[in-house]
């Protein structure tokens, strides 16, 4: 009776090595993987894509809660890696008791970190708010500035928490880019960037004027509820038919929304 013979050194050299699987990381803030050079539409159709959105949404508003430039501007720095739901919940008592520099100043900084303890990095938060409102009164005469580089130069205030005081408070077209607007910019094309402030300025460029005071809001909203990180809504998009993202999931037919939008358009300029 002869032995099997064992697989012998040069077959097992022959078979083909396991192919490790690598998991793509998803587009970021810090990385937004492969970037355009320039925006995937022309003028006309930016121009359809917001008239899109003004149609759906006129005066579309931000989701923070406020009373004064103060409350929103403190509302603003508290919602840096926290939702608006939890900085609203957070805030609603605090902003009763403290709405102005003087009397955050007053409640201290231990009882601004009670208050704000369901926020993430609520310790560092506080001490911002403190330290902020130190220097509005010293600085300001207890007054928000209306002025970017003013706002910049206040502790825990950066670029897209001054973009949106000057935009929502004092009415400015500021672009505020947040993780949502950033994904957008790239994920469809319409704005695409490396970083937060390429895509700000991208968005400047090919923003038409007459929409540009609400265009982070809507792109903001947009991002945040239809086209979504993990999986874009296309059933729900109301510029699914403009849209020209290669993430957009195909349908047989335009979705109704789009269409409905569209013929409102077409309605009103008749009209």
């Amino acid at each position: 009776m002869t032995q099997a013979k064992s697989p012998s050194k040069t077959a097992a050299a022959r078979r083909p090595a396991k192919s490790k699987q690598t998991r793509r990381k998803a587009p970021s803030v810090d990385n937004p993987g492969k970037v355009l050079k320039r925006s995937r539409y022309t003028k006309a159709e930016t121009f359809a894509i917001f008239q899109r959105f003004h149609a759906d949404n006129p005066e579309p508003k931000g989701e923070l809660d406020y009373v004064n430039a103060f409350t929103l501007l403190v509302a603003v720095v508290l919602s840096a890696q926290a939702t608006d739901v939890g900085v609203n919940r957070a805030t609603r008592h605090l902003f009763q008791i403290a709405d102005t520099p003087e009397k955050m100043v007053a409640l201290g900084e231990d009882r601004v970190r009670e208050e704000i303890k369901t926020i993430g990095l609520y310790k560092n938060k506080a001490k911002n708010v403190i330290l902020l409102s130190e220097q509005l009164i010293r600085d300001h005469g207890g007054e928000v500035p209306e002025d970017r580089e003013a706002l910049e130069a206040l502790p825990g205030v950066g670029r897209k928490t001054a973009n949106v005081v000057l935009n929502i408070f004092f009415g400015h077209p500021t672009i505020a880019v947040d993780t949502h607007l950033f994904r957008l910019g790239n994920r469809i094309g319409i704005a695409p960037g490396k970083t937060p402030l390429d895509v700000e300025k991208a968005m400047e460029k090919v923003v038409p004027v007459e929409f540009a005071l609400h265009a982070h809001h809507w792109l903001i909203l947009h991002g945040r509820y239809i086209c979504k990180a993990r999986k874009p809504e296309c059933r729900r998009c109301v510029i699914y038919d403009l849209c020209r993202s290669t993430e957009k999931e195909l349908f047989d037919a335009v979705p109704d929304i789009a269409l409905r939008t569209k013929a409102l358009i077409e309605k009103e300029t008749v009209a």
